[in-house]
């Protein structure tokens, strides 16, 4: 209990850190260049406050829970021997870390309802669809990374390679996709990559590289999450040339 009181008490000092500057930046140009008043000052505050203990719980719970587990499921795997049920894992792991990530809902939605205003779509259905679609579209996308991304580390393919071919298909799938789609498959890479998905995939690239004796975890473990943001990118874009 002390220890666990110890580590919370050292994440909040750094969530403090971490939220300093960004307070700082706020505050001087309310105060020195816009020289204003803070409206809401009492609601700043307390919201404020929220922030810091919300992110000190998150960053906490990833410390106490997502890193270990993904570690130890990635060693266990290794330790088992069984390749088929680690890439399915990989898979599953990588699909419903995106469908959960919050980044990702929010910005089907938006994408979805600036369709519609486009006329692309029009009934209520047809929104929630195209909405739900994306988010798929993306998720699997993700899924197909992180297999990726296990099958580089245990064959111990450069990542850079994985990269740079990457990137050249997402340059020629761009000349075919429709422009409405374009934008909002580059933004797709940006927002899988966020507070869920990307503990998870880089505990379980860490904990693999760590469980391969011919593998180092610093070159090998990492590289996963450039290739979970670059494959959705194709992936939209695919999804626009067949709307």
């Amino acid at each position: 209990m002390r220890k666990t009181l110890y580590q919370f008490s050292n994440n909040l000092i750094d969530s403090a850190k971490d939220l300093a500057p960004i307070v700082l930046v706020i505050a001087f140009f309310q105060i020195v260049v816009l020289q204003q008043a803070i409206p809401n000052l009492e609601g700043i505050i307390v919201g404020s406050g929220f922030i810091l203990i919300g992110l000190t719980l998150f960053m906490h719970g990833l410390k106490l829970g997502l890193f270990p587990i993904g570690e130890v499921l990635a060693f266990s795997f290794v330790k088992k021997g069984s390749i088929f049920w680690l890439i399915v894992f990989a898979f599953a792991l990588g699909f419903g870390a995106t469908i959960a990530e919050p980044d990702l809902i929010v910005m089907a939605n938006e994408a979805a309802k600036v369709a519609q205003i486009g006329g692309i779509i029009t009934t209520e259905t047809e929104l929630s669809n195209y909405s739900q679609t994306l988010r798929y579209t993306v998720a699997v996308a993700v899924g197909l990374s992180v297999v990726i991304g296990v099958v580089k580390i245990l064959k111990g393919w450069p990542i850079q390679n994985l990269i740079i071919s990457g990137y050249l298909l997402v340059i020629v799938t761009t000349f075919f996709s429709p422009d409405f789609i374009i934008g909002i498959a580059y933004d797709a890479g940006g927002v899988t990559t966020g507070p869920i998905t990307v503990p998870l995939l880089t505990a379980l690239g860490v904990g693999l590289s760590s469980s391969i004796r011919a593998r180092n975890p610093l070159i090998d473990g990492f590289g996963m999450i450039a290739i979970a943001s670059l494959l959705p990118i194709i992936a939209v874009m695919l999804f626009g040339i067949l709307q």
